[in-house]
């Protein structure tokens, strides 16, 4: 029984779709695990003072793991492991003992150096909050050091079990990391306090990195520690990585940025801010990363055997694919969206005033959704191709977009009385406080199309007929949206006198029905279109995922 147990995560997962739509269900567990956290810290602190320090405390130790230890992140080694895998096991190997040993003191050296650095680096950052608030921030940070080890070691062995195509064990680690930050406010936070909270985070990040062992172990490809470095093979990964690196932290610096502009703003605006981006996470987080985990080792693979045809019909169709679930969820989540985030977060503490401005940054992020899916999908094509300086270039200039139009949107917001009156308008939040967070979404899906659509042109320079391949798609999915999302509008109303919204349970109902209903709505218009994205999604799901039959658990070259 046991062994069975283990073969099932150890099973190896063929085909973009199969792939996808794997790491699509995982991922979605893992957001309903996240969803519940954060409508626990809703309903337990509100958006308010704690939850503010809360989530400055990850801005430092995030900015450590997207630059430290994104150096070794699944999208620079893949590539690195498979061709030592092609090689021979002894390679790959050997290859995967150097760099986990400078990886590792790298890592432990950066973060003992921050450690020590943190009571300066934390009033700098963070100006708007008060003198009294930087103890506690500091010690919550420092605790949090502890996550970009744990998380940088489980992505060092998430390249491992990628190159092997075990797809199920990568995707179920979130959930455990989101389980180990549900127990550290369930548990944890009544007997320490806030500190309990970000121990949660701690443990989240150990049991993502236990879930990887097993396998690697039985793989036979578990890190010797060794102080003999080779160099040349450090300084291939660098070069690559490197650029990846410097985009990343740019995307943090910017994160950073918005974190420390909405420290100025109400209080509560951190919270809004991040309740916000975690929810628009979810579709992203589903369709975007599955979409682009998945195609990112055949992409590998294919550029490596120099096969090109091969390598851009595996961009097309999961590109199709990302803009034909993006566009409708967008809408629904635009249309929906005060029913979403009362659902998920109207308890406790978490005030209407909070759901209705949760609800508007949420409309405007929701906004970049199919942007958003399509970067990353660019970005491990790019990468793919060993190719790092593009990204780095247009994720620069996204990065400085962001800063530019938060700020410049900030200013205007305070110094114009009729753009205030026409977002408060908009979304409806013109009698509460606080709308000027509203600002930081706005600017930061502005800046996203931009970088979306400069990597969308590069990438048509190089592949010629890449969106003319993709322009049924669009309108497809488009019309049947604007469709679904009329008729979702027109159900709330008409459900707006049949429950009672003024509970839970009776706004749920609300936005439920109103979303299927929109949703059979698409469906309808979708199958007069002869959409063959629907037809490409029922045929997986029918004949390959119900149907599909284990595959042998042995290395297999790719």
């Amino acid at each position: 029984m046991v062994k069975k147990f283990f073969n099932f995560f150890n099973k190896e997962i063929s085909g973009l779709h199969e792939a996808a739509y794997l790491l699509g269900f995982f991922a979605f567990m893992s957001q309903l695990l996240a969803l519940f956290r954060d409508r626990i810290l809703a309903a337990t602190f509100g958006a308010g003072h704690e939850l503010d320090l809360y989530y400055s405390a990850f801005r430092i130790p995030d900015f450590i793991f997207v630059t430290v230890a994104s150096l070794v992140a699944i999208s620079v080694l893949v590539p690195f492991i498979i061709e030592k895998v092609s090689v021979s096991p002894e390679e790959s190997k050997k290859f995967i003992n150097n760099i986990f040993s400078f990886f590792f003191l790298l890592i432990i050296a950066v973060c003992l150096v921050t450690f020590f650095l943190i009571p300066y680096l934390v009033p700098i950052i963070f100006k708007g909050f008060s003198t009294a608030d930087f103890s506690e921030l500091i010690i919550l940070t420092r605790i949090l050091l502890l996550s970009p080890i744990l998380l940088g070691l489980s992505n060092f062995f998430g390249s491992i079990t990628q190159v092997y195509k075990r797809f199920l064990i990568y995707s179920i680690s979130p959930l455990f990391y989101n389980l180990g930050i549900i127990l550290g406010i369930l548990v944890l936070y009544p007997i320490l306090g806030i500190k309990g909270l970000v121990y949660g985070v701690v443990l989240g990040a150990i049991l993502h990195l236990a879930i990887q062992v097993p396998f690697v172990i039985k793989q036979g490809m578990f890190p010797k520690f060794s102080f003999r470095f080779d160099f040349k093979e450090i300084k291939k990964v660098m070069v690559l990585s490197v650029p990846r690196t410097f985009t990343l932290g740019l995307t943090q610096i910017t994160t950073i940025f918005l974190i420390a502009m909405a420290t100025y703003m109400q209080e509560g605006s951190v919270a809004i801010f991040n309740f916000s981006l975690n929810l628009q996470s979810v579709p992203l987080s589903i369709i975007g990363v599955s979409y682009s985990i998945a195609a990112f080792p055949a992409l590998a693979s294919y550029f490596a055997n120099k096969q090109k045809e091969k390598f851009l019909a595996e961009i097309v169709t999961s590109a199709r694919h990302i803009i034909f679930w993006s566009i409708p969820i967008s809408i629904l989540f635009i249309v929906l969206r005060a029913q979403v985030v009362r659902t998920i977060l109207g308890a406790g503490e978490f005030s209407w005033s909070n759901t209705r401005l949760t609800a508007a940054a949420l409309a405007l992020f929701s906004l970049s959704a199919m942007a958003q899916g399509l970067i990353l999908l660019f970005v491990r094509g790019y990468y793919a191709m060993n190719n790092t300086k593009k990204p780095l270039l247009i994720g620069t200039i996204s990065g400085i977009l962001i800063i530019v139009l938060s700020y410049s949107f900030t200013k205007l917001f305070a110094g114009s009385l009729l753009f205030q009156y026409f977002i408060e308008a908009l979304f409806r939040v013109s009698d509460i406080p606080g709308t000027t967070v509203l600002m930081l979404p706005l600017g930061y899906t502005l800046a996203v199309f931009m970088n979306c659509l400069l990597l969308w042109v590069y990438f048509d320079r190089e592949f010629k007929g890449f969106t003319k391949s993709l322009l049924g798609t669009l309108f497809h999915s488009f019309s049947a949206s604007v469709i679904m999302g009329a008729v979702s509008y027109l159900c709330l109303n008409i459900f707006d006198n049949i429950f009672n919204i003024n509970k839970v349970f009776g706004i749920f109902m609300q936005g439920f029905l109103s979303g299927i209903i929109g949703i059979l709505a698409g469906i309808i218009i979708l199958k007069i279109l002869k959409n063959k994205e629907l037809e490409e999604i029922w045929r997986t799901l029918h004949h390959k995922i119900w149907k599909a039959k284990p595959l042998p658990v042995d290395i297999v070259e790719i």
